[in-house]
């Protein structure tokens, strides 16, 4: 009961690591509420996991300013905020790259978090505490991480705003950090690729074996990995941490693993062998 008697916001809750927060911070003891865009799905994490769902586009500042109002009125507050809603970007050769993506991709990752996040701080500073959670990705520290440049930038725009956010915010009380997963099993991908949500969601234990060869750590990412990180940066445990980004990856930003870099793994001597 981590969470206990605290009141927490999920946006884009319906699937994925948004799911999986939910029901972690239920849990603990949270009151929750989530928004998503679609009502089916919305009102089937709502019965399962007992959060209260509000319908919004994360990307749509008049659906930001409802689902905060909305949230703090049927929770009687709001202690945490995570800013969790995504989608993929089309990738495309630099010079192909669409404004119009760019705009779309912006709206969601980096618009809406600040929108949500300054209705949210608006409530946190008058009560002098509170916990904003942003969504980052290891795409957002280094490039070669993600097909969509245009994510990519976005990302990094995220994790510098957490920090931005923190020196302002924590003079009232207010934590704001982030959270920068590496490959998670989740269906974003099979997304990315065109795969509607219902079917996408049933690829996620195929990517696993690819997932578990890519970091040290020699396991796919879970969802739970970035939903434990969660609970605590929303709890009391973290009420120093404040202006960090946790980096959840299995050691992928890092570089290539040890065993592909030794011996009969590509290091410099093979070139002379």
């Amino acid at each position: 009961m981590r969470l206990e008697n605290k009141t927490a916001l999920i946006t884009g809750g319906t699937s994925g690591i948004g799911r999986r927060v939910i029901e972690r911070f239920t849990e603990e003891g949270a009151k929750v509420a989530f928004t998503g865009r679609r009502a089916d799905l919305g009102a089937e994490v709502a019965s399962v996991t007992g959060a209260s769902f509000i319908q919004g586009d994360a990307g749509n500042a008049d659906d930001a300013a409802n689902t905060v109002a909305t949230a703090i009125e049927q929770l009687g507050g709001l202690d945490i905020l995570m800013n969790n809603a995504g989608a993929p970007a089309k990738p495309a050769p630099f010079e192909d790259l669409s404004l119009e993506n760019f705009d779309a991709t912006m709206a969601v990752h980096v618009r809406g978090v600040l929108a949500h996040s300054q209705h949210a701080a608006r409530h946190m500073r008058a009560q002098k505490s509170g916990s904003i959670i942003n969504v980052g990705s290891i795409a957002g520290h280094r490039a070669g991480y993600t097909a969509s440049m245009l994510y990519a930038v976005a990302k990094a725009a995220v994790i510098h705003m957490t920090k931005c956010a923190a020196m302002e915010l924590g003079e009232d009380g207010v934590r704001v950090n982030c959270i920068s997963p590496g490959v998670i099993a989740t269906g974003i991908f099979a997304k990315a690729m065109g795969m509607d949500t219902d079917t996408a969601e049933t690829t996620v234990e195929k990517v696993k074996p690819m997932i578990a060869s890519m970091q040290a750590v020699p396991r796919a990412g879970e969802t739970d990995d970035i939903a434990n990180a969660a609970v605590y940066l929303g709890s009391d445990e973290a009420g120093f941490v404040n202006g960090v980004d946790i980096v959840i990856d299995g050691g992928l930003i890092w570089g290539r693993r040890y065993s592909e870099t030794s011996k009969g793994g590509g290091t410099w001597s093979t070139l002379f062998d």
